[in-house]
């Protein structure tokens, strides 16, 4: 497949990602515990990703995971962290400027994670178009939270 499919697939998941976060802080408001909400979601994505993980070619894949450094296996413990902020954050300043917010953070990591060509991203060099890309994107983050 070609880059298109991937980078629009990429957008489609930032509009899910945005769309769960939400749905995962309004039900920590109506049930008046995120804590609850974030582990009910953690747990209903374990189940589903296990259903996932069983129905697919691979299965012994799992058997590999000993050879993984188990720092990495923290990314696990970051989401569920990060789900929990997000739905402490939300009712707090809103979505909109919660995932822009976040989707700022995340581009800046990902550029220096690309740069360091960390956890198997390929190596993409900084360069000056992508710093007035961020400083203008900076910019239209505090616009949109602010203004």
């Amino acid at each position: 497949m070609n880059k298109t499919f991937y980078y629009l697939l990429a957008f489609v998941v930032g509009m899910i990602i945005a769309a769960h976060l939400a749905m995962n802080a309004d039900v920590g408001e109506k049930i008046e515990n995120a804590r609850a909400a974030n582990a009910a979601f953690w747990v209903i994505g374990a189940v589903v990703a296990v259903i996932i993980w069983l129905a697919s070619p691979g299965r012994s894949a799992v058997s590999r995971l000993k050879d993984v450094n188990p720092l990495l296996l923290l990314a696990g413990a970051m989401g569920a962290a990060l789900v929990l902020a997000i739905a402490v954050i939300i009712p707090r300043i809103g979505a909109g400027a919660t995932n822009v917010l976040q989707l700022t953070g995340q581009v800046i990591a990902g550029i220096l994670i690309s740069q360091f060509a960390l956890w198997s991203s390929p190596q993409e060099s900084i360069t000056a178009l992508k710093v007035v890309g961020v400083v203008v994107m900076v910019g239209g983050a505090y616009m949109a939270v602010t203004l």
